[in-house]
């Protein structure tokens, strides 16, 4: 199964955390991926420094921004979990 999360800590919430949060959720939805994927929030991953909303795969650390937050689940996640 994979583990993916996204930061909520105050810096990623001011970053979008929350529409990615919408979106990953949305998206777990419509391509009926609930048995796959353990889809979390996460206070914070120290990662504040970085351009973007913290979102880890399986422990590893991308950082995107809510615009480009539907790219990646099709390009990055979905291959993962097919």
């Amino acid at each position: 199964m994979l583990e993916l999360s996204v930061c909520i800590g105050s810096s990623c919430h001011l970053k979008g955390s929350y529409n990615i949060i919408q979106l990953f959720q949305q998206m777990i939805e419509e391509n009926a991926l609930h048995d796959k994927i353990d889809f979390k929030a996460s206070f914070c991953m120290r990662k504040c420094q970085s351009s973007g909303v913290a979102v880890s795969i399986n422990g590893m650390v991308h950082h995107l921004q809510p615009e480009t937050a539907r790219e990646f689940f099709k390009n990055t996640i979905m291959p993962i979990v097919k």
